[in-house]
C-alpha cells in the first residue's frame, strides 16, 4: 500500500491540516517529518477548534497513529504541553504516539541564541517565529545536536554531552554575550526527559517500511510549504528544512517505492508570513481585505499574513520540485465577494518572459496578470462541483490550466464538511 503525501505549495499556511484531517479518516498512521513549533495546523470540527504545532492533525481520529519524525526538531516543553492540552479536551493520545530516536531535541539555549539572531539582524531580519527551530537545525548540521536516542545513551552523557556543551558555551558567551549552559542542570534536564518519553521512542525508519510493507496506509504531513523550501524557496527568506518531496523521504525515513499521490495544497489566493520577496502580494484595500475575510493571522505567532493573488509561476515550480499527482484547493470561499479576480498566469524578468521560478532577484520579476469575473455569492453551502456559480468553477478550471496539475479537492470553508471532491 502506497503512501501519500501532503506538500504545502505555496510560502506555507495552505490549510494542509484541514485536507489532512479529511484523509485521515481512511490513514492508520499519520507522518509528521520536519519542522518543529513553528508550524501551526489549524482543523475545525463542528464549533470545535484545533491548533496543532508538533502533534500531526491525524491525532483526532481515536484509531490513527501518530509519529514525529525523524526530520523533526522537537521541543519537549511544547510537545508535553500540546499532549496535556488534547487530554483536557479529551483527545486520548497514550499508545498513539511515537518519536523517531533520530530526531532532535530544541532546547531552551536554541530559543534563546534565536532571539539575539534576530534582535541583531536589523535590516537583514528573516522574520523568524523566535523558537529557537533554525538554530537547532544548524546544531544539527554541525554534529553538535542532541537527537532523542541520545537520551538513552550513557556514553552521550559521560563523553559528548560535556564536550558539546563546552562548544556551545564557547559560542553562547563570546558571539552572544549570553549566559553559559550549566552542564549539571542540562544533564539532570535531559535526565528527566529520558524517563518522560521512554513509552514515545521508536525507530521511525524500521517501523514504517514493516508498517507499509503490511498493507497499512500511511499519510505525510508536512509543515510550512515548497516557497519556504531551504534549497527550492525564497531564500534566504526561508525555513531551515525540506518540506518537500525529498525531506518527507529523509525525514520520514521510508523507502521511495513506497510513494504513491503527492498532494499539492494550494490557497485560491496566496499569502506568506515575514520577510522576503512575494510576487504577487496585493496592497492596499486588495490585500487588507483578503487578510480580514480570510482571517489571515499567524495560528502560531499571530503575525498578520501578507496577502495577494494566485500564483500559476508558484505553483508549476512546486509541481516540479515535488511531482505532484494533484491538487487541493482551499478558501475558495474567501473570493466570494471580489469582482474581478486575478490570476498571475507569468513572469517579466529585466524586460524577458521567463517560464520558471528564478533563484535570485525575485524582488524585481513582473507579474502578468489574467483577469477573471467573480461569483459575487456564498458558496460555503456546495457540496458538489455542480453546485458551485459558473463563475467558481471557470476559476477552478483557470487554475488547472495555468498550473498544469489537475484539482482534486475544493475547499469552500473551515469545517470538514466544506470540502468537495472533484474527481
Amino acid at each position: 500500500m502506497p503512501a501519500t503525501l501532503i506538500v504545502g505549495t505555496q510560502w506555507g499556511d495552505e490549510g494542509k491540516a484541514k485536507i489532512i484531517d479529511y484523509l485521515s479518516e481512511q490513514t492508520e498512521i499519520v507522518v509528521r517529518y520536519q519542522g518543529g513549533a513553528n508550524a501551526g495546523h489549524t482543523v475545525k470540527v463542528g464549533a470545535e477548534k484545533y491548533i496543532f504545532h508538533l502533534i500531526p492533525s491525524g491525532i483526532l481520529y481515536p484509531n490513527t497513529i501518530c509519529i514525529l519524525g525523524g526530520g523533526m526538531v522537537i521541543d519537549p516543553e511544547a510537545l508535553f504541553k500540546e499532549l496535556g492540552e488534547l487530554a483536557a479536551r479529551g483527545i486520548p493520545t497514550k499508545g498513539r504516539i511515537r518519536v523517531a530516536d533520530n530526531a532532535h531535541l530544541l532546547l531552551p539555549y536554541h530559543r534563546e541564541v534565536d532571539i539575539l539572531r534576530e534582535e541583531r539582524a536589523g535590516g537583514n531580519k528573516i522574520g523568524t517565529t523566535k523558537r529557537g527551530i533554525g538554530v537547532c537545525y544548524s546544531d544539527k548540521v554541525n554534529r553538535w545536536g542532541i537527537r532523542v536516542g541520545d537520551l538513552f545513551s550513557e556514553a552521550f552523557f559521560e563523553k559528548r554531552l560535556p564536550a558539546l556543551v563546552a562548544q556551545k558555551n564557547l559560542t553562547l558567551t563570546a558571539l552572544y554575550q549570553a549566559q553559559p549552559v550549566d552542564l549539571q542542570e542540562l544533564k539532570n534536564y535531559l535526565l528527566s526527559l529520558r524517563d518522560k518519553m521512554r513509552e514515545f521512542v521508536v525507530n521511525a525508519s524500521y517501523y514504517l517500511n514493516l508498517e507499509l510493507a503490511s498493507g497499512k496506509k500511511v499519510l505525510l504531513e508536512g509543515a510550512q510549504g515548497t516557497m519556504l523550501d531551504l534549497d527550492f524557496g525564497t531564500y534566504p527568506y526561508v525555513t531551515s528544512s525540506n518540506p518537500t518531496t525529498g525531506g518527507a523521504l529523509t525525514g520520514s525515513g521510508i523507502s521511495f517505492q513506497y510513494l504513491g499521490d503527492v498532494i499539492g495544497i494550494t490557497k485560491a489566493y496566496t499569502t506568506r508570513v515575514g520577510e522576503g520577496p512575494f510576487p504577487t502580494e496585493a496592497f492596499g484595500d486588495e490585500g487588507e481585505k483578503l487578510r480580514q475575510i480570510g482571517q489571515e493571522f499567524g495560528s502560531t505567532t499571530g503575525r498578520p499574513r501578507r496577502c495577494g493573488w494566485f500564483d500559476s509561476e508558484v505553483i508549476r515550480h512546486a509541481a516540479r520540485v515535488n511531482g505532484l499527482t494533484c491538487l487541493a484547493l482551499t478558501k475558495l470561499d474567501i473570493l466570494d465577494s471580489f469582482d474581478t479576480i486575478k490570476i498571475g498566469v507569468g513572469y517579466e524578468l529585466d524586460g524577458k518572459r521567463i517560464s520558471h521560478f528564478p533563484a535570485y532577484d525575485v524582488e524585481k520579476i513582473k507579474v502578468i496578470y489574467e483577469e477573471l469575473p467573480g461569483w459575487k455569492e456564498p458558496i460555503s453551502n456546495c457540496r458538489t462541483l455542480n453546485e458551485l456559480p459558473k463563475n467558481a468553477k471557470k476559476y477552478i478550471q483557470a487554475l488547472e490550466k495555468f498550473t498544469g496539475v489537475p484539482i482534486r479537492w475544493v475547499g469552500v470553508g473551515p469545517g470538514r464538511e466544506n470540502t468537495i471532491k472533484i474527481k
